[in-house]
């Protein structure tokens, strides 16, 4: 088993992204904790709202994992570490950017 299916493993879930579906292009972090993300439209959305947006298939290129009681997104691993979600850029809460 090569290491993107060990990962793809250990997603609960991979939501099926509509043909509009945006992307996550940054992080937003506060005290070095992500918070919630920046998309592809520029809208910043939390933790919680990105993963029910993305069960719903509003965000591509990831899937629903769980640590504990939350529920939090991971990239879909392609090959592609350029967009796994923690080699993207920090953005700021306040600023958008």
């Amino acid at each position: 088993m090569d290491g993107q299916e060990l990962v793809r493993q250990t997603l609960d879930q991979i939501p099926q992204a509509a043909p509009d579906a945006k992307r996550i292009v940054g992080l937003v972090k506060e005290g070095g904790r992500v918070r919630g993300y920046k998309l592809s439209d520029e809208t910043l959305v939390s933790k919680p709202e990105a993963v029910s947006m993305a069960k719903q298939g509003q965000i591509a290129g990831v899937g629903i994992a769980h640590r504990g009681d939350t529920e939090y997104l991971k990239a879909i691993p392609n090959g592609d570490e350029n967009d796994n979600l923690g080699n993207l850029p920090s953005v700021s809460p306040q600023s958008g950017g």
